[in-house]
């Protein structure tokens, strides 16, 4: 009988790291090695298998998670190219959730390490086991053990250098492998040359070696035993320790090369193959047996002209064929994914990440199961509090309910955009991680749904109060014929403290104003706080009805709430208005290191620093807790991140309102007359 064909074994690795570290580069070099592209194409020339998308493209950087299905050797792989964008990061943690190993790729520049802190932190946190890949040291002249010192300081796993290079005065030519002893050298986008070790590079080579050893032996008794009695453990011992180690996520193993020429990124497949954990792993992770009943666990989704929506997902257990059915839900339509090509299948099977289409009610975050229901997944990454928003405005009318869809389109590939209608302006705002990542869905209410928008900045949600009392009497009366209109009221109005709101009272005796038309001027009294003499909604005053008069026939409802509105407008102008701006409590995270930079940042900005900490579990971060001015608060977050090289970051919440006076009060009391005028 003919030998049965192993079931095919799929698996997955993402690329992930900082904006221009050379994520998209390296993919290419990945398919190419493998034979899945025949040439590699270019960020710069537009031709990559990657950043397939026209805002991609048109700003030279990836903006989504781009996927790649290649062959290596008897394995099929899908690579995932995140987005390095702090911006767009929540994508990116999105799919590392389902990804089997995360290569971070790195530039050899220690000054720029502490960039990957965060990203880092996420892969401890979350157990996903993680190689280091430090990108063009083709040019680079640096130390790799300044370098790894830099990047040991912000990973809260042990970094293990697997190879040390071989320089050609400052630059790098070729490796030495620290577990089998050989040396290599470099050719472009091939295999690289079997070599004699240069004489001199053996003393780096011998202690980088033992350097690697002991740190296995922090994991393994058998090989702390063996280095003390001086033996010397095989190479398939030590490569067994490696593998398991790093399918445990307890060390990070270090490779390096230049994506754009190819180098090092044989080495790096071989580490793949051999060392990368199955999906079985990842499965385990997010709770799962890969052993069990069908599971599939999304972890993007996209709005696509043809296709409807399509739903990224990856595949733990069972089968998944197309036009077949999941309890009550119909597949109709499953793709595999390259760049932005879908190439339709008929079946997928556990470990494969596909693309299932309109699957309308399906989330990213959601697992679905065989029974056609969907559950959140555990541990998945909540999207970040938005820093940063914009007022949308439509430039046809027309579109209002398309706007309303398209919207909830663009927060649903997205996570962490948010749309909030904001009752203290009138404002719809779109909200996110920063301006790259809301001009992006800017375009693609344009490109994809036909919607045209404007963007400006969001108005603040000035308030205005009172500093000493008054009294008001007012009389309305008007004769039109037939029944008239008359009210008249005497009231006090006094302020109160700040947060109190609004408070009534009838101190009316004897009946000069009915029960009946109280309401009605406290109705009139609410009304006109909508607006104070300085233009803006009114806050924290206390109304006190203390007389008035009545006619039997003209009296109505109607006439005491307006005489309400005009004794509030009268008396309110006589209590000594002032104007309220809402205040920030902001806590800013940042390393130590940018700590008096972000003070300054503070104060140019009318804050007031309360207090800093150390951040708990951060090695040299810092947090700091201050006020600022809702006025002060738009750019905040490209500021913040300009001056600590992206990682800075911070959370805000409403505190409280403060009087503002003197110059800024009148240009915001000027813009508000101009405003209301126009």
């Amino acid at each position: 009988m003919p030998q049965e064909r192993p079931a095919p074994r799929y698996r997955s690795a993402a690329l992930v790291g900082p904006y221009s570290s050379g994520k998209t580069t390296l993919m290419e070099a990945l398919l190419h090695s493998a034979g899945a592209i025949p040439r590699k194409g270019s960020v710069a020339q537009g031709n990559t298998v990657g950043d397939a998308s026209p805002e991609s493209r048109a700003r030279q950087m990836t903006i989504e998670p781009n996927l790649a299905s290649c062959r290596y050797l008897d394995e099929d792989w899908t690579l995932i190219d995140c987005s390095g964008s702090v911006e767009l990061a929540q994508d990116a943690l999105a799919a590392l959730m389902v990804t089997d190993i995360a290569v971070v790729v790195a530039e050899a520049d220690p000054d720029r390490a502490v960039i990957l802190a965060p990203l880092l932190r996420f892969l401890d946190e979350h157990e996903i086991p993680h190689i280091l890949f430090i990108n063009k040291m083709d040019r680079s002249g640096i130390r790799m053990r300044d370098l790894l010192a830099a990047l040991q300081q912000v990973s809260t796993r042990p970094l293990l250098l697997r190879e040390v290079p071989i320089r050609d005065g400052d630059s790098v030519s070729g490796y030495v492998d620290l577990v089998s002893g050989r040396a290599y050298k470099w050719r472009e986008n091939q295999s690289s040359d079997l070599i004699e070790a240069p004489g001199d590079i053996k003393p780096r080579q011998d202690e980088a070696r033992q350097t690697l050893l002991e740190s296995l032996a922090d994991f393994d008794d058998a090989l702390l035993e063996q280095l003390l009695e001086d033996k010397i453990p095989a190479p398939k011992e030590i490569y067994t320790q490696l593998t398991r180690d790093l399918q445990q996520d307890l060390i990070v193993p270090v490779f390096f090369g230049s994506a754009e020429h190819g180098n090092g990124v044989i080495r790096l497949w071989k580490a793949l193959r051999h060392e990368a954990p199955s999906h079985e792993a990842a499965a385990m992770r997010l709770g799962y047996d890969a052993q069990g009943g069908f599971a599939a666990t999304v972890f993007k989704t996209q709005h696509q002209p043809h296709t409807g929506k399509l739903s990224l997902a990856r595949l733990w257990s069972g089968r998944l064929a197309d036009n077949s059915n999941l309890g009550s839900r119909r597949i109709s339509g499953l793709y595999r994914l390259k760049g932005g090509e879908n190439q339709k299948l008929a079946e997928a099977g556990p470990g494969e990440i596909v693309g299932i289409a309109r699957l309308d009610d399906l989330a990213t975050g959601q697992t679905l199961r065989a029974d056609g229901m969907a559950e959140a997944t555990w541990n998945w990454p909540k999207p970040a509090e938005p820093v940063h928003a914009v007022a949308l405005s439509l430039s046809d009318r027309k579109d209002d309910v398309k706007l309303t869809t398209s919207l909830a389109k663009l927060c649903e590939e997205d996570t962490a955009l948010s749309v909030h209608h904001v009752e203290a302006t009138g404002e719809l705002t779109l909200a996110g991680q920063g301006d790259i990542q809301l001009q992006i869905a800017v375009e693609r209410l344009k490109s994809r749904f036909n919607v045209a928008v404007t963007t400006v900045p969001t108005r603040t949600a000035y308030r205005e109060t009172i500093r000493r009392p008054t009294r008001q009497h007012s009389r309305f009366k008007r004769q039109t014929g037939g029944h008239g209109q008359f009210a008249d009221i005497q009231v006090e109005i006094r302020p109160m403290p700040r947060g109190s709101g609004f408070a009534f009272e009838n101190k009316v005796v004897g009946g000069a104003v009915p029960k009946n038309y109280i309401p009605a001027v406290e109705a009139g009294s609410r009304e006109a706080m909508s607006r104070g003499p300085l233009g803006f909604p009114v806050v924290d005053i206390a109304v006190a009805l203390t007389d008035g008069q009545h006619h039997s026939v003209d009296s109505s409802d109607q006439a005491f709430r307006t005489v309400a509105q005009m004794a509030m407008a009268e008396g309110l102008a006589n209590c000594d208005p002032v104007l309220l701006e809402p205040i920030q409590a902001v806590t800013i995270a940042v390393p130590a290191e940018y700590t008096a930079k972000v003070h300054a940042i503070v104060s140019s900005r009318r804050g007031q620093i309360l207090g800093m900490t150390a951040r708990e579990g951060w090695t040299g971060w810092d947090l700091i807790d201050c006020q600022l001015p809702e006025a002060e608060m738009h750019g905040l977050a490209v500021e913040l991140r300009s001056v600590t090289l992206g990682v800075g970051s911070f959370t805000a919440r409403f505190d409280h309102l403060q009087e503002l006076m003197g110059r800024i009060a009148e240009q915001v009391v000027e813009e508000r007359r101009r405003a209301l005028a126009a």
